[in-house]
């Protein structure tokens, strides 16, 4: 199995294996998306850190922007939950032109988010499979 409990890596080590593991991965970063920082990054191509940063940002809105967390209290209350800060969407899949955009909630912290970037042409299905296999790992570089 890809992850390994009793081996501790770096967070850089663990995005340089994503890369390899997850299908046409060309990018992996993880986002406190309480801040908006980013807290690490691994790429195949070099980018503008103003496009990086707003990556980071960008993740941040997708998650806990005004309007989200508005529909999260929603669903809350529709259903009778108590809003006790838990988060509703965990996971969130994004097509664009060329790219896959995957992005996934921690379970051990939930405002840090995993992202991984593919190539338009991978498996979605695998590449999803291959991303939450891999999030132990992640969480446990911090």
């Amino acid at each position: 199995m890809f992850y390994e409990k009793e081996s501790y890596m770096s967070m850089d080590a663990v995005l340089q294996k994503v890369a390899s593991f997850v299908p046409e991965c060309l990018a992996a970063g993880y986002v406190d998306v309480a801040s908006g920082m980013l807290l690490a990054i691994r790429t195949v191509d070099s980018h503008p850190r103003e496009v990086i940063d707003l990556v980071a940002a960008a993740t941040a809105d997708l998650f806990n922007g005004p309007n989200v967390s508005m529909i999260e209290r929603m669903f809350k209350k529709s259903r009778g939950l108590a809003d006790d800060g838990h988060h509703y969407f965990q996971e969130i899949i994004v097509n664009s032109d060329n790219l896959l955009h995957i992005f996934i909630r921690g379970k051990t912290n939930e405002e840090y988010v995993a992202v991984f970037v593919c190539r338009r042409t991978a498996n979605l299905g695998m590449a999803l499979t291959k991303a939450r296999i891999i999030m132990p790992e992640l969480e446990a570089s911090l």
